[in-house]
């Protein structure tokens, strides 16, 4: 026997649950996406890591940006303080964005190397260019290559900073257009609680998380700030180390069709750390990081 249409008022109102039921289905994933943003997400239940990115703001800043608010991630920027004196601007942009901002010292040597009496103002002058482009006082900072000593700290700590290295660090800066390389540092070694070491003076590590972003969501890992995953920090106490833990391999491949194409642009040269430090014995930068 041939299946009897429903009446046309039956056949109506059977559309209209569907077309609720769609409507309501589809609020409630928004709601619940952003119940569950990176400002808000309960790092204590669900899987976070915070990818943190050092030496900027550079030439590739503003396109990092963009990637990472396309991927629904927040990160940290530890910024060096005369590129930022340079380029207020682009530390503004990366502030309205809703990143953290922390202070990579003001030209970036090794902390332990220089005079006693330069710790200070490598601190303070990194922090006040900071305070100065976005009006957000950082509580944060990063010295240069991870290179550190009590001194440094208890400096640190009077200016009311926190010091931040790292659990995972992915060699970028030596990788540079090897991605591949980066990314498997990187599948290796992350776990829930990472704090990664990224570079915001490469267009390759753009390229990098513009491509693995998708492999982090997929795996279930939400990208949120350093003060949002590790809470707030006491000035003059510090966090992570300057090499990678034990290996974890907590991160599953995904189909190849789910990582987006690259365009296809040169990748330019890394953007250099400007203008260099006259500090005696210190090149452009110190160590990498």
């Amino acid at each position: 026997m041939p299946l009897r249409r429903p009446p046309t008022s039956l056949w109506w109102q059977l559309s209209v649950m569907v077309a609720v039921v769609v409507v309501v289905g589809g609020l409630l994933l928004w709601a619940g996406r952003r119940a569950v943003g990176p400002d808000e997400v309960d790092c204590s239940r669900l899987k976070c890591v915070s990818l943190t990115f050092d030496d900027g703001p550079s030439p590739f800043t503003d396109r990092l940006l963009r990637v990472l608010a396309d991927g629904d991630a927040k990160a940290t920027f530890f910024l060096i303080g005369n590129k930022v004196q340079a380029d207020p601007g682009a530390a503004r942009r990366i502030a309205n964005a809703g990143m953290e901002i922390g202070t990579h010292t003001w030209e970036h040597p090794n902390m332990t190397t220089i005079p006693v009496a330069d710790i200070s103002d490598q601190l303070a002058k990194g922090k006040e260019a900071i305070t100065a482009a976005t009006g957000r006082i950082p509580t944060l900072f990063r010295p240069a290559g991870g290179l550190s000593n009590d001194a440094v700290r208890t400096e640190a700590g009077r200016q009311g900073l926190a010091q931040i290295l790292w659990d995972v660090i992915p060699f970028d800066w030596i990788n540079d257009d090897n991605t591949a390389a980066t990314t498997y540092m990187l599948k290796t070694q992350i776990k829930p609680g990472s704090v990664i070491l990224l570079h915001d003076t490469y267009s390759s590590t753009v390229d990098l998380v513009y491509q693995f972003l998708p492999v982090l969501i997929a795996n279930g890992y939400h990208m949120v700030t350093v003060g949002h995953l590790l809470g707030s920090r006491d000035p003059g106490t510090s966090y992570g180390g300057r090499e990678n833990g034990p290996r974890v391999d907590a991160i599953k491949d995904i189909d190849p069709s789910r990582i987006p194409t690259l365009p296809a642009t040169p990748s330019p040269k890394p953007a250099p750390n400007i203008p260099i430090t006259d500090i005696p014995n210190q090149g452009a930068g110190g160590p990498p990081a």
